[in-house]
């Protein structure tokens, strides 16, 4: 008997309204949970909507690659990648804005949407991988769990939801 996930994982080739919705509901719950994700407390639902529509283009563009989770209330989890680099590194993708809602953490959803990240990364002609994460936070054990290699830590890189300077940790992967 296999247990299977509470949540299924798809790409989006296309981002309509009621997902740019869900979306921004999963950055507004990391937002409010203190995830540094970008965004400053509180973050505006229009503020929020406003980014993924900027997603949702490019990955109309082709310029980015757009993985979510969806459980039986919706969108869950995402991650994305960053395909569109300079000329001299079409070989190469950013990984980006891994967010899991706060209802399904610490259930393996992060090392799901990692693995299916380098999954797609693959599936776009892609051998490396670079992030970012918080120095300390629960994604950088993650990461390293998974093989991701350690480039070392910007310390004060950003602030906190609430205020206060954190580091970050960058990460590269290179993919077979």
């Amino acid at each position: 008997m296999t247990n299977t996930p509470p949540w299924s994982l798809r790409r989006l080739h296309e981002v309509n309204e009621a997902q740019i919705n869900e979306l921004a509901d999963v950055l507004i719950d990391c937002v409010e949970g203190d995830a540094s994700v970008s965004f400053m407390h509180p973050l505006p639902r229009d503020r929020a909507q406003a980014f993924w529509r900027g997603v949702a283009e490019g990955v109309a563009t082709g310029e980015r690659a757009l993985l979510v989770a969806e459980d039986g209330q919706g969108i869950c989890g995402t991650v994305q990648l960053v395909l569109a680099q300079p000329e001299n590194q079409p070989h190469r993708a950013d990984l980006a804005k891994m967010l899991v809602h706060r209802r399904r953490r610490r259930q393996g959803l992060g090392e799901a949407l990692m693995r299916a990240a380098e999954s797609m990364a693959r599936d776009c002609g892609k051998t490396l991988l670079v992030l970012d994460t918080v120095t300390g936070d629960n994604g950088e054990r993650l990461y390293q769990r998974l093989g991701w290699q350690r480039v070392g830590v910007i310390p004060g890189y950003a602030l906190l939801p609430r205020g206060g300077l954190v580091g970050t940790t960058v990460f590269y992967r290179e993919l077979a």
